[in-house]
């Protein structure tokens, strides 16, 4: 088999494959250069379905182009759609002052990598930048996790970079649509301390990426297994493939057995 991986073009690197590659480096390797396809549920692919509906709908509104035709048949999107705009009247009022853009995509490129980003809806004005993104499920209790998520912080580094914002006047803002009873949102602002750490974070990941590829490329040799104590492969779509199924099981067996050691007992 030939592993050979092309120098160029630079490989580009979203936010979504940043986060595969710090949880699983093994599964990066068979998604983007086995090309090893992952199964999507009927469940799944019917929420990515009506996501990618969402986001078309809003690009079109923001573009203002008629959006009669994607909502006549869909009340749900209609509904939500409109509960967005009411409780966020401020996100979508319009001014020559202010620049606005949809979809809008920004690349940089770090340590032979491009860093690709595309934001649901860019806002400036002459003294700040706010990113906005749209979520199609209910708001996540976990504040920090967000936090943490490479798209959060590769959002806001890669506008920092490509700007003459400082880092302290951008900021970054996910409207959960289906949030109950109104949609709802986190703003996450930004600081120089933020943008360095984040720079020396990014820095040493695509190291490693690059050390693993050229291994890979090289001698053949596949990049790190997540570790079996991390408990997820067994609902990980390579769990046989990587052969990790037994390990998998045992890890949950041993999961289970300690929460159930940890549930008081019941006097009758």
């Amino acid at each position: 088999m030939n592993f050979k991986i092309s120098p160029s073009p630079l490989i580009r690197l979203s936010q979504g494959q940043l986060n595969i590659i710090e949880t699983c480096p093994r599964k990066f390797q068979h998604i983007y250069f086995d090309q090893l396809g992952t199964p999507v549920s009927p469940e799944q692919q019917e929420r990515l379905t009506w996501g990618s509906r969402f986001h078309l709908l809003m690009q079109q509104r923001e573009l203002g182009l008629p959006v009669e035709s994607l909502v006549e048949e869909d009340a749900q999107l209609r509904h939500w759609v409109t509960a967005l705009v009411d409780t966020a009247p401020e996100v979508f009022a319009k001014d020559s002052q202010t620049f606005r853009d949809s979809e809008h995509c920004r690349t940089v490129k770090y340590q032979g990598y491009l860093l690709t980003v595309i934001y649901d809806l860019l806002i400036e004005d002459e003294t700040s930048a706010q990113i906005l993104d749209w979520k199609t499920y209910p708001q996540p209790q976990n504040r920090h996790w967000l936090a943490k998520d490479w798209q959060t912080r590769l959002y806001l580094y890669v506008l920092a970079e490509t700007s003459d914002y400082l880092p302290e006047q951008i900021s970054m803002s996910y409207w959960f649509v289906k949030s109950q009873p109104c949609p709802q949102s986190l703003k996450f602002t930004y600081d120089r301390v933020q943008h360095e750490k984040t720079q020396q974070d990014l820095t040493e990941l695509l190291s490693q990426l690059t050390k693993w590829l050229e291994r890979y490329q090289n001698d053949h040799i596949p990049f790190p297994q997540l570790p079996v104590s991390a408990n997820r492969c067994h609902d990980c779509s390579f769990a046989v493939r990587c052969q990790r199924t037994a390990d998998a099981e045992v890890s949950r067996r041993q999961k289970l057995l300690s929460n159930l050691a940890d549930i008081e007992e019941v006097s009758l």
